[in-house]
């Protein structure tokens, strides 16, 4: 099954010293990018969450954001003395640069993040329980990325049945439009009163119909739609793969209009390049 690389996630988990909840958001993107907001006190997670990330997806732009509403229990607040240590001797260097600098306000050291802390009985549970939580709504992202992505394979489906009707109708269509070109040029040579030279007239026909022998390109369309049809079957990350498909589909669909000497192949090969855009456009966003 292939997945979109479009998805939301939000999962909540209350605890007996506050609420976790995680927001997941992704978007297309050329390889996977993480972009993690995550609070002071859970900052050592960083490296677990991008490896979990790595382990399940492969592409995408995905914003992940942590939030912590703490309890107020009525514990005690203690002050980590070596985060206000540095950031008083910090505010003293600067303080030596600058002439008469105003003294150093306690309750803005106090406010500093990370500077006043609650008494939390084991923050290591509480990075635990935020990576299992974490883990959850990474599940719930892919769920999401795998049914966006099963709509998807739905929709280019459908326009490769359509694509493949063009193809076989355009085949049958071929010699009818050929005998018609021959009749044009025979009356063109009549309303001219000109000598018709059979020998010449077949030369001339001979000639066109190398110039519009389309059946090559027929055949490459009819071979992309079925690779398409297999590379959407396996699934994974197929994107790239999809991507370089609807640029060769796109590529016969040109060479079949600059082939063009009628105006149904013309109106079939304006057909096709519609049907591979809007294709195209959903590729972009598989995984």
């Amino acid at each position: 099954m292939v997945r979109s690389m479009t998805a939301f996630a939000r999962v909540e988990r209350a605890g007996a010293h506050g609420t976790l909840s995680w927001e997941l958001r992704s978007v297309n993107h050329r390889y996977l990018e993480p972009h993690l907001r995550l609070p002071d006190a859970f900052r050592e997670l960083e490296g677990a969450v991008r490896d979990a990330l790595r382990q399940g997806l492969s592409r995408g732009k995905v914003e992940c954001t942590l939030r912590f509403a703490e309890e107020n229990l009525r514990g005690s607040l203690q002050v980590d003395r070596e985060r206000a240590t540095q950031l008083v001797a910090a505010a003293e260097a600067v303080a030596a640069l600058i002439e008469r600098p105003a003294p150093l306000n306690p309750l803005e050291v106090l406010a500093w993040p990370g500077v006043l802390v609650a008494d939390v009985a084991d923050p290591q549970a509480l990075n635990r329980d935020a990576l299992s939580l974490f883990e959850q709504a990474l599940d719930e992202l892919k769920a999401g990325r795998a049914r966006e992505g099963a709509d998807l394979a739905r929709l280019i489906d459908d326009r490769l049945d359509t694509i493949g009707a063009e193809v076989a109708a355009l085949r049958e269509l071929v010699p009818q439009m050929l005998a018609a070109h021959r009749h044009r040029i025979v009356e063109r040579f009549r309303d001219m009163q000109a000598e018709l030279d059979p020998q010449r007239l077949e030369q001339e026909l001979v000639l066109l119909a190398q110039k519009s022998d389309v059946a090559e390109e027929l055949d490459r369309l009819d071979t992309h739609v079925g690779e398409v049809r297999r590379v959407l079957k396996a699934g994974g990350a197929a994107g790239r793969r999809l991507d370089f498909l609807m640029q060769e589909l796109n590529r016969e669909a040109n060479t079949l209009g600059s082939k063009a000497f009628d105006t149904r192949s013309t109106q079939a090969a304006v057909n096709l390049k519609v049907l591979i855009e809007q294709m195209r456009e959903q590729v972009q966003n598989i995984e």
